[in-house]
């Protein structure tokens, strides 16, 4: 395995329909042991030790008729591909959702642009990314067990910051089926210096395809048309993830 490689600084030289019921019976909160339920394991371990689901679910307060609430907080992050889509979705697209009225939509909304604005307040506090580990540490917990492929674009800043890694596609990821332009247009409107692509497997094995390859040429050579950095493509899945920048797959050599 080569070792780790950092991602330079770009301030240096350039280089949703309804979804049905759950049919299995899940337990409410108040049966579940006190150890386990959201609100106390935050009162006890602090908000930070809570995974994006038990935050949810306390933002959520109540679940639905066989569906208890950190179940369904689970399953609003694997139908909007994790906090990023579900911040970006309307009040008309959480209300489609089962068990989601104007209310609960409102919530989260609320809820995520606060995080957003916070963020915003405080842009130091951004993640760094300088190693792939970065970018799975930020992903894989939302993006490793999507049962379709799923591609972000992680958009930093010149500190290598990240901005925001918003979903730009859903399906088969290969250079046939993803549009190019698609991958540079928050890039571009942002006026981003560098990006890291990135996508999982559902299969569990982040080994790239050679259509992972070729994409990931595709994309490199209309990033150095754009003067956009495309810092590494980075797949992910269960068993682990894989930069296809360290094995020199697609990338220029250096």
């Amino acid at each position: 395995m080569p070792a780790r490689h950092s991602f330079p600084d770009s301030s240096g030289p350039p280089g949703r329909g309804g979804t049905a019921p759950a049919a299995e019976y899940r337990p409410l909160i108040r049966d579940m042991p006190s150890s386990e339920r959201p609100r106390e394991r935050l009162r006890r371990m602090g908000a930070a030790a809570l995974s994006n689901a038990e935050l949810l679910a306390i933002v959520l307060r109540t679940g639905a008729a066989g569906e208890n609430v950190v179940a369904q907080a689970t399953r609003l992050l694997s139908r909007f591909s994790g906090l990023t889509g579900l911040a970006r979705a309307s009040v008309g697209e959480l209300c489609a959702e089962h068990a989601i009225g104007e209310a609960k939509a409102a919530q989260m909304l609320a809820a995520l642009e606060l995080g957003r604005r916070l963020l915003a307040t405080h842009p130091d506090e951004r993640p760094v990314v300088r190693t792939p580990e970065d970018i799975a540490n930020l992903l894989l917990a939302d993006m490793a067990l999507l049962e379709q492929e799923h591609l972000r674009v992680v958009l930093l800043n010149t500190r290598n910051q990240v901005l925001a890694a918003p979903e730009v596609y859903k399906g088969t990821v290969n250079a046939t089926h993803v549009r190019v332009s698609d991958l540079f247009r928050d890039a571009v409107r942002e006026g981003c210096p560098s990006i890291i692509v990135v996508h999982n497997h559902p299969s569990g094995d982040p080994t790239p395809s050679a259509d992972d390859v070729a994409m990931t040429r595709q994309v490199a050579e209309a990033g150095a048309l754009l003067n956009i950095d495309v810092l590494d493509h980075i797949v992910l899945a269960r068993n682990g993830f894989v930069s296809l920048r360290e094995r020199g797959l697609g990338f220029p050599a250096d």
